[in-house]
């Protein structure tokens, strides 16, 4: 038995590992074994957390994509990507904490594919947002890069634990439970005037 739990644990530090690397292989270039297999890796923990002035330092990305309307003028609408909370209360957009082995853009995009699943690009940075944890009296520094979605897994970490959904703007501001992500949603509406509806 202890054999076993040693294994596990190596196992589990290895792919710690590689993971950063892997991440960066583009994703069509990996045999399908080896992409579910990295994308069932997910970090946990907070030893390698950022706090910057007392303040943890999270960061997260608004995934969204263009789609096509029903209307006539075909215009383009714009629709961003919600995931479930992890205590199943309420829809939010993926973040978490930036680590100290990563920039906050590969912190943001490696947080969305654990949580959502999607691999995009990256705009420019929103933000900062300040907020306390609900769950203890932590100070929070947040902030958001806008994703367009270029691929959705079909397992990615969280897969088990979370919803994700295709919402319009509107949708987006009335079932996204945090305000702070609601500014961040605003700002970028502004960046895409197309999108004020």
């Amino acid at each position: 038995m202890r054999h076993l739990s040693f294994f596990l644990s190596n196992l589990t530090n290895f792919f710690n590992f590689l993971f950063p690397f892997l991440i960066k292989i583009p994703s069509k270039s990996l045999p399908v074994q080896i992409k579910t297999m990295v994308s069932l890796a997910s970090r946990s923990g907070r030893h390698l957390q950022r706090y910057e002035e007392g303040y943890r330092l999270v960061v997260g990305c608004i995934p969204y994509r263009y789609k096509k309307s029903q209307e006539p003028s075909s215009v383009e609408e714009l629709e961003v990507l919600v995931i479930s909370a992890q205590n199943g209360q309420g829809m939010l957009f993926p973040k978490g904490g930036w680590e100290n082995d990563e920039s906050m853009e590969e912190a943001a995009k490696r947080e969305t594919e654990e949580e959502a699943g999607v691999i995009g690009v990256v705009g420019d940075k929103l933000g900062p947002w300040h907020y306390q944890s609900k769950r203890s009296c932590i100070m929070h520094e947040s902030y958001m890069y806008p994703l367009l979605v270029k691929e959705e897994l079909d397992c990615w970490p969280e897969k088990k634990i979370r919803e994700r959904r295709w919402v319009t703007i509107n949708e987006a501001r009335e079932v996204c439970h945090n305000r702070w992500m609601r500014e961040a949603l605003e700002e970028l509406v502004r960046l895409h005037p197309q999108a004020q509806s």
